[in-house]
C-alpha cells in the first residue's frame, strides 16, 4: 500500500492539493519528481528516463541502453514532462531535451509513506500509543496491580518518553521517505 501525504510547499508557491495527488498518481511522475529533487538541477531527458527506467527494473542505470528506455523516453516526452510542465513543476525544453526544476518543484515537499506487509500507518500507531498511555494513566489511578508501585509522575514520564521517542523515530522514516532526500524514491528502498 502507498499512503502520498503532500505536506504543502515550504514557499510563496503552491499547488492546489487535488493537482498535487493528481501528479502524484502516476508512479513515473513521481519517479521524475524525485530524480529531480535528488539532482537539485536540470536533467537531460534521455538520463532521467535511463535512471526511470533503471528504477522500474529494479537494475544499475548503467546496464540500461537505448533500446530499454525508448519506451520511458517516449512517454516521459509525450505525456508526463509535458503535464508537469503545464503545473509549472518542472520546466521542460522539448527540443533540447532538457527538463529543469522551478521554484514550485522546489518548495514542494512530499513524503510518501510505503507500507509494506503487516506495517502499519503512523497514524494509527500514534493512535495505539495514545490508547496505551491513557490506559496507563488509569491503572496508575486505580493502583492496578504491578501499577499501583507507580505514582502519576512516573507515569507521566513513561507517556512522555514513548511519545518522545516514537517522534524521533517518525522524524527519521519521514525525512528518509520524502521524495528527493535520498538515492532511490522512497516506494523502492527496502524497510532498513
Amino acid at each position: 500500500m502507498l499512503s502520498t501525504t503532500p505536506l504543502g510547499t515550504t514557499g510563496d508557491v503552491s499547488l492546489p492539493e487535488e493537482t498535487i495527488f493528481e501528479l502524484l498518481a502516476n508512479r513515473r511522475r513521481r519517479f521524475t519528481i524525485h530524480a529531480l529533487k535528488h539532482a537539485g538541477e536540470p536533467m537531460e531527458v534521455a538520463d532521467l528516463s535511463t535512471r526511470i527506467t533503471a528504477w522500474e527494473r529494479g537494475v544499475d542505470p548503467e546496464t540500461i541502453d537505448y533500446d530499454d528506455r525508448r519506451n520511458v523516453h517516449t512517454v516521459l516526452t509525450r505525456t508526463h514532462l509535458p503535464k508537469l510542465d503545464e503545473h509549472d513543476v518542472v520546466e521542460y525544453d522539448d527540443e533540447a531535451k532538457v527538463v529543469e526544476p522551478t521554484p514550485t518543484l522546489d518548495d514542494l515537499d512530499v513524503y510518501i509513506e510505503v507500507l509494506r506487509g503487516r506495517e502499519i500507518p503512523w497514524s494509527l500507531y500514534y493512535l495505539g500509543l495514545a490508547v496505551l498511555a491513557a490506559l496507563v494513566q488509569v491503572a496508575v489511578a486505580v493502583e492496578v496491580p504491578l501499577f499501583a508501585a507507580l505514582d502519576a509522575t512516573a507515569a507521566a514520564v513513561f507517556v512522555v518518553t514513548a511519545f518522545a521517542v516514537s517522534a524521533a523515530l517518525h522524524y527519521y522514516y519521514g525525512e528518509r521517505a520524502r521524495l528527493g532526500n535520498l538515492e532511490k524514491p522512497p516506494e523502492l528502498r527496502e524497510r532498513e
